[in-house]
């Protein structure tokens, strides 16, 4: 199940879902959206504490066709942690003018 930038972006003003980036931590350092937190996807099984508890989650990568996102979420849900991806990537969040740190 995807999420699009726009809702995505009023959810996340909201607090209402934990972002993470799943891409390695050089690309996550070269600009990410905002508030995300950047969890490699190579790390994440080992990371899962660092989720807070009950948390809706958004996974995203370098953009709709990343494989990086879709095996987040699968693996997320297989731990039982609602997860969806975001539809698109920090290329085209960056395209649409939305802010990234």
């Amino acid at each position: 199940e995807e999420i699009g930038r726009e809702e995505l972006w009023r959810r996340a003003e909201q607090g209402a879902v934990t972002v993470i980036d799943v891409r390695p931590a050089e690309e996550y350092a070269g600009g990410h959206l905002p508030g995300a937190v950047s969890i490699p996807l190579d790390q994440l099984a080992d990371r899962l504490s660092d989720l807070p508890p009950g948390a809706q989650v958004v996974a995203y990568c370098r953009g709709p066709y990343c494989a990086l996102s879709y095996a987040a979420v699968r693996l997320l849900r297989e731990h039982g942690i609602p997860a969806r991806r975001l539809a698109d990537g920090v290329l085209q969040w960056r395209a649409a003018d939305l802010p990234v740190e």
